[in-house]
């Protein structure tokens, strides 16, 4: 019984070592992208930029979705000629009365006043950029692939599946082992 539990422990022992040391780059980088992804709202506007306040935060007094984009739009150019200007989404937060607009091609957003259409900030989404780094989705953008985020979070989500029985077995068979000889006569 003990021999068998021994070679187990040393195949436990050879891939776990071998899958942490595989996965030891991955590993770090979600480790380290996540939590700055925890600490992004607390991070005083250095990874999350505070949400602006607008002038209302009853919609019956808020502009057009299309006066938003176009003032967003606008004020990028402004700020930033040569960004791209295609938008990926417009995230409108009713109870702040402000509106972000994200674009596609770049980590930028304009907070805009939704009763108003004044933009209130020009931020740079380092939590987006920080996200697609934990994610992986950063290398399918810029290699235009579409596989590559879901090879890295399968490897890494198995990885540390297995590290973790691995761990539990590499700790539990050398008590059992020990509790075994105990009872030996």
């Amino acid at each position: 019984m003990i021999k068998r539990i021994s070679v187990y422990t040393r195949w436990y022992r050879k891939w776990h070592k071998f899958t942490g040391l595989a996965g030891l780059v991955f590993i770090a980088i979600i480790s380290v992208t996540g939590l700055l992804l925890i600490w992004k709202k607390n991070s005083g506007g250095m990874i999350l930029a505070e949400t602006q306040t607008g002038s209302s935060t009853n919609p019956e007094s808020w502009l057009p979705v299309s006066r938003i984009r176009n003032a967003a739009i606008e004020y990028l150019k402004k700020q930033e000629p040569d960004a791209d200007t295609t938008i990926d989404r417009l995230d409108i937060r009713p109870s702040k009365g402000v509106c972000k607009v994200t674009f596609t091609e770049h980590f930028s957003a304009v907070q805009v006043d939704m009763a108003t259409g004044i933009p209130l900030l020009l931020e740079k989404r380092r939590a987006d950029f920080i996200e697609q780094i934990h994610d992986g989705s950063i290398l399918d953008k810029y290699a235009g692939t579409g596989w590559f985020k879901l090879f890295y979070g399968s490897f890494v989500g198995l990885s540390l599946l297995f590290l973790t029985i691995s761990g539990f077995f590499l700790w539990y068979h050398p008590k059992k082992i020990r509790r075994v000889k105990r009872l030996k006569p």
